[in-house]
């Protein structure tokens, strides 16, 4: 019997998740000759390519009958995007304030110091597709699967994210005409030179962003072979103060012992990489320049640029620029919160304008009887009977403004409103070194349910302002 043929497979070989993964396989020697016929697909998700020859990293199988047109169609996205998910602990191997990450030293994300590999973010995929019929078996009345009709898909690498409806698709050319697309060619770092340097990080953010001098939070890129990898050499941060001047620069190349690597393998570990790059993270060490300048008072009012270099010192993305804002003379409390965006990597916003905070509190109550009844003698005590509170369960809600904006920020915000996962991050603080950490991330739940896109000209002036719950009820004692 003569292979299955896949006539159709996406056009690229890095996927996000949130998007139509078809493939369509034909085998029109099976449909000529043979009766009950039905395409099979075996899909394996592994750390590293799979081979699908065996069934280590089997995951799933499918089976389809054939259409009109006599072939198989198959869309794999709501199967496999199961099988990743965003980041929130750093990996092995990375450091908080020169404290290594371990399985029981565990750290967030968001507060590494300087890179951290992924953990659940990115995966490998590949596929197996067969025909099964009536008799391909030793039994004439079975339906089996037949041999010599398997066909091997390529090896793909699927990551958290999605696709929006403005998303532009592309199609390929001659034998691959049918296939589809979203190129993913501005979010990885590029390998030749020279060029005009348009690359991004994994985040539809503009470049230039607005940080507090404690704000921790990281940048991610996408390096899915090994040529982009060894493009990525070291991440260069060149610090200016309010007027312009330059205050110095340094930069931190990537290795083992900053929490990337030292080499490179087909592992998703290192496909995607999180970049501890916002004030907090940069103060995390002492001895860094940038810490050096908090001391001195000299980088708030200013602004530092990010961009990641080659070992020849050529940049492999653009140039991002944090400003380090000035503290609000009028006292308001800063929120920070990040969320999930588009590419499964993370974005953040300081609120820093006027916030309200209300404490929803829900009691539950009893009667109570009075006096002491399980004493010899019954006393009348003042403090007990009537209808008494028996445990109260308190909610934090804040009301939280923006400061005025520029329109190019609304995408921030429109992924944030529609981001499954949004946390409170709390700014740099002093820790000792057994401290658990667990004061730096706190679930919320966006109680904003639209956005109006607001621009410069038909509201002149851009403010928003959000509604956000803490997810945790405030513990209190029980009666």
């Amino acid at each position: 019997m003569a292979n299955s043929i896949i006539e159709q497979k996406p056009l690229f070989n890095t996927l996000p998740v949130g998007q139509d993964i078809i493939f369509v396989v034909s085998n029109d020697t099976a449909l000529a000759t043979q009766e009950r016929v039905k395409f099979i697909a075996e899909v394996h998700i592994a750390d590293e390519p799979p081979n699908v020859s065996t069934a280590t990293d089997l995951i799933a199988t499918f089976k389809t009958t054939p259409n009109n047109a006599g072939v198989g169609i198959f869309n794999f996205s709501d199967v496999i995007e199961n099988y990743v998910s965003a980041d929130h602990m750093a990996a092995l191997n990375t450091t908080y304030k020169g404290t290594t990450t371990t399985a029981s030293k565990r750290h967030s994300l968001h507060i590494v110091d300087k890179f951290s590999k992924s953990n659940n973010v990115v995966k490998y995929l590949a596929l197996q597709f067969k025909v099964e019929y009536l008799g391909a078996g030793t039994d004439p009345n079975a339906v089996t699967t037949a041999t010599g009709t398997s066909v091997n898909s390529d090896s793909y690498i699927i990551f958290n994210g999605y696709l929006k409806r403005t998303d532009i698709l592309q199609t390929g050319t001659g034998t691959t005409q049918d296939d589809f697309g979203f190129d993913l060619f501005d979010y990885e770092p590029i390998a030749v030179f020279p060029t005009t340097n348009t690359r991004k990080f994994l985040t539809n953010a503009p470049a230039q962003l607005y940080a507090n001098i404690g704000d921790y939070g990281t940048l991610s890129f996408l390096q899915s072979n090994s040529t982009l990898a060894s493009a990525v050499n070291k991440v260069r941060f060149e610090y200016f103060d309010s007027d312009g001047s330059s205050l110095g620069n340094e930069e931190i190349t990537k290795d083992f012992s900053n929490g990337a690597y030292d080499n490179w393998s087909a592992e998703t570990k290192k496909l995607i990489v999180h970049l501890g790059c916002f004030p907090g993270n940069l103060r995390n060490d002492p001895s860094s320049t940038f810490s050096t300048l908090v001391t001195n008072n000299t980088i708030q009012g200013g602004y530092y640029t990010i961009e990641l270099r080659n070992a020849g010192s050529f940049p492999v993305t653009q140039k991002y620029t944090v400003n380090v804002t000035c503290p609000d003379l009028r006292g308001y409390e800063s929120y920070r919160l990040c969320w999930l965006n588009q590419w499964g990597a993370w974005d953040y916003y300081t609120f820093t304008k006027k916030s309200t905070k209300t404490i929803n509190s829900q009691q539950s109550t009893y009667q109570q009887l009075e006096g002491s009844w399980n004493e010899r003698a019954y006393r009348l005590d003042s403090f007990r009977g009537g209808k008494k509170t028996f445990r109260r369960n308190a909610t934090e809600q804040i009301r939280i403004n923006t400061d005025y904006i520029n329109a190019n920020e609304n995408v921030l915000f429109e992924e944030m409103i529609n981001s499954p996962e949004i946390y409170l991050l709390d700014s740099f603080q002093t820790d000792t070194n057994n401290s658990l950490l667990n004061q730096y991330v706190t679930p919320i739940r966006l109680l904003t349910s639209s956005f109006t896109e607001k621009t410069v000209a038909n509201d002149k002036l851009i403010q928003y302002t959000f509604e956000i719950e803490k997810s945790l009820t405030l513990r209190t004692q029980s009666i």
